[in-house]
């Protein structure tokens, strides 16, 4: 890793937002693929710390690093010995997503920005109708996989107690709230019928897809997808969740730069200074909003104080008061990947909310490191 004329310059490394991405770069740090920096969400942090795969920053940062971090976004990537384990890059809420050329088409007004869920449900299903050459538009969807939460904000804004683990310490799924949640989201699809018929098993891309080539009105992501579809030419606006019961939740994670483990201490110093360099400023400098890259180099809310953030993403920025983050556990994998077949066994019909949770609470429990 050499730095240039225009900064350093390293091997970095990515992965698809899902379960499978991030096993693969769990296995390539493993196998040591010469692997240099990562970026990975705050929730997977954990397990790659137990795992001794990433170096800590804490030496490396600078008395103006901790200046312009937001405390609470440093305090994030403080797990385990309490030291931090990455550079925080941006904040990465869940928004809603309408295609306004659809609400155009099918005559409905935009709802107000305070909505509710039965007007989200009414917006969804005046949404959902068959074009006069045939095709289907649906009034919503949303990715479901084991290495993402996107759709949880929905049914966990039943109640304040509807946590993985709620302020009393306890697994906080197997409520009778969060029944009512997750049977909420079900019967968009089960009775509602304003979903693809393959919602719940559906590919990123598809329910991406489907946004971008009006097929879909709704659709609840993370920042990300906002310049791609502004790239795209779609015309769109983000939204809060819709409130139940009075309640404003999205979910969401911190987006980190991590630094894989290297014996080598020139060239872990370069990496660190990489690092620091892809979540300032300078690099917003460096790659400013234009033509090609319609956001800039920032694809969320920064987690510096310096970093500027430009439409579309300044949409999201009322959510985050709201922002539950995903907690800080070691094997959050484990756990999310237990409750995914469960929560989609819900989706289509097969199994009640109440049987699903009971059934998975005391591994759960085991996971969430709640006795």
């Amino acid at each position: 890793m050499e730095r240039g004329e225009s900064g350093y310059q390293g091997r970095t490394y990515g992965c698809p937002p899902n379960d499978e991405g991030f096993t693969k770069l769990s296995t390539a740090l493993q196998s040591g693929q010469g692997i240099d920096l990562l970026r990975l969400p705050s929730d997977r942090l954990p397990g790659f710390v137990a795992s001794d795969l990433i170096e800590p920053i804490d030496e490396y940062l600078t008395a103006d690093d901790k200046a312009d971090i937001l405390p609470n976004v440093l305090q994030v990537v403080r797990v385990g010995d309490g030291k931090a384990y990455a550079w925080p890059l941006w904040v990465v809420p869940m928004g809603m997503y309408l295609n306004t050329d659809v609400f155009t088409e099918a005559n409905v007004p935009l709802p107000p920005k305070d909505w509710t869920w039965d007007q989200f449900v009414d917006a969804a299903k005046k949404l959902t109708f068959k074009r006069a050459n045939g095709d289907q538009v649906y009034g919503w969807s949303g990715f479901v996989d084991p290495g993402v939460v996107n759709t949880w904000g929905l049914w966990m804004n039943q109640d304040p107690s509807v946590r993985a683990i709620n302020s009393d310490g306890k697994f906080g799924f197997n409520t009778e709230a969060a029944y009512a949640g997750l049977q909420r989201v079900a019967d968009l699809a089960l009775v509602h019928k304003v979903t693809p018929p393959d919602f719940g098993s559906m590919k990123d891309a598809d329910v991406k897809g489907g946004f971008t080539n009006k097929q879909i009105a709704m659709i609840v992501d993370a920042t990300g997808p906002a310049a791609q579809f502004k790239a795209a030419k779609v015309n769109f606006e983000i939204y809060p969740l819709p409130t139940v019961n009075g309640n404003k939740l999205t979910v969401g994670a911190v987006g980190l730069i991590a630094i894989a483990k290297q014996a080598d201490a020139a060239k872990r110093q370069a990496a660190m200074d990489l690092g620091r360099y892809l979540t300032s400023n300078a690099v917003q400098e460096d790659v400013p909003p234009g033509s090609n890259v319609v956001t800039g180099f920032y694809l969320a809310p920064g987690a510096r104080k310096s970093v500027q953030i430009v439409e579309p993403l300044l949409k999201f920025v009322p959510v985050l008061p709201d922002m539950w983050i995903t907690p800080l556990v070691v094997d959050w994998a484990k756990f999310t990947r237990l409750i995914h077949p469960e929560y989609q066994n819900i989706i289509f019909g097969k199994t009640k909310p109440a049987e699903a949770m009971q059934k998975i609470e005391a591994e759960a429990k085991t996971y969430l490191g709640i006795k």
